[in-house]
């Protein structure tokens, strides 16, 4: 059986004023009418159904993301006491899954990408279903660069495999970090490199057995979930989660592991990592400004406004974010979008500013 497992504890803080610590841009209606976690739980139906879909995330985002997605089971909304990176969330929905299915194969996905259609990405997982489940390994899903993005990790693939469900899966030669402007530049006029995806597919049997060999103290620390009643799961993670180390699924396995398949994906990706990143859902005038709510240009260009409440107006402006709340106010320029991670984090030093996070 196939399971689809939606991580969903980050805090989206490159879209501050709007995402907060209650409302992360997962639970944002950034693009379209619903939010970004109602979209990706709609995207997994019907190949998977909300009685295997499950949902990480932390204590404090729990009520809110139950009332938005109702028809998956309380019970599989697992929370986090504190957050640990990816690995740990991830071992923790694998041990619950297998208390359920021993047998499950699951699909690891974040919850704040855009990604279309719908058919080619039901298409890739089921394809991706089948080679872990031939194969025993574990699978990532790489999309073709269309621009030298140095936001982004990087796949090279290896050797073919084989086709399954008339995809090609190759073994993956190496992951590579965020790279600089100049390093981008060369992989992406290459065919042998993928942006990683941060999705992955891959057997209960699989991953347990990496998290044996890579993260053993993991593995140590959540395998009671096994056979731990329902009832007892909260307090046990109470006690063991926070002692876990915090390290990345990237970094603790998929770097390490022996047996790593890729393939691409048939369908279009966006991770929409900053405020600058909307301009192509958002349409444009004349002069390539775009907005949503109540935000008025005049003699301005290629400037994005985002208004949540107040009248935003630019006069005489070029090239700037401008993002509006009830209490709060951004305004950068637009290659500066991905700094707005710093200014929380400065907000986050003074105790004065700690109502706006």
């Amino acid at each position: 059986m196939l399971h689809g497992v939606i991580m969903a504890g980050g805090s989206g803080e490159r879209f501050w004023p709007l995402s907060r610590k209650a409302t992360p841009k997962q639970m944002l209606k950034i693009v379209g009418r619903e939010t970004m976690i109602e979209q990706t739980a709609a995207r997994l139906k019907p190949l998977i159904d909300n009685s295997r879909i499950w949902v990480v995330t932390t204590a404090s985002q729990a009520p809110a993301l139950k009332k938005l997605l109702p028809g998956i089971p309380a019970a599989h909304i697992l929370q986090e006491p504190v957050g640990r990176n990816t690995a740990p969330c991830i071992a923790l929905a694998a041990y619950a899954i297998a208390r359920q299915d021993p047998e499950a194969v699951m699909v690891i996905l974040p919850a704040d990408h855009i990604i279309s259609p719908k058919g080619e990405f039901q298409k890739t997982l089921r394809a991706g279903a089948r080679a872990a489940k031939e194969t025993g390994g574990l699978v990532t899903i790489g999309v073709a660069p269309t621009f030298p993005a140095t936001g982004y990790g990087y796949i090279r693939r290896g050797k073919k495999i084989g086709k399954f469900a008339s995809a090609d899966f190759y073994r993956v030669a190496r992951f590579i970090e965020k790279p600089d402007r100049a390093r981008a530049r060369k992989l992406v006029k290459s065919p042998l490199y993928t942006w990683n995806s941060g999705i992955f597919i891959w057997s209960f049997a699989a991953i347990a057995a990496a998290l044996e060999e890579h993260l053993p103290e993991i593995a140590r620390d959540l395998k009671p979930l096994l056979s731990l009643p329902l009832r007892g799961r909260g307090d046990f993670l109470r006690r063991v989660y926070p002692g876990l180390p915090s390290v990345s699924i990237d970094y603790g396995i998929m770097e390490k592991h022996r047996e790593v398949l890729v393939t691409t994906a048939g369908f279009n990706w966006d991770d929409v990592g900053s405020w600058a990143a909307l301009d192509k859902y958002l349409p444009a005038d004349r002069a390539g400004n775009r907005g949503r709510g109540e935000v008025v240009v005049y003699d301005s260009a290629d400037c994005l406004g985002f208004s949540d409440g107040p009248l935003v107006g630019l006069i005489g402006v070029s090239d700037l974010v401008v993002v509006a709340t009830e209490d709060a106010v951004l305004v950068c320029p637009r290659e500066k979008a991905q700094d707005v991670k710093k200014l929380v984090e400065k907000l986050r030093d003074n105790p004065r500013y700690k109502k706006l996070l």
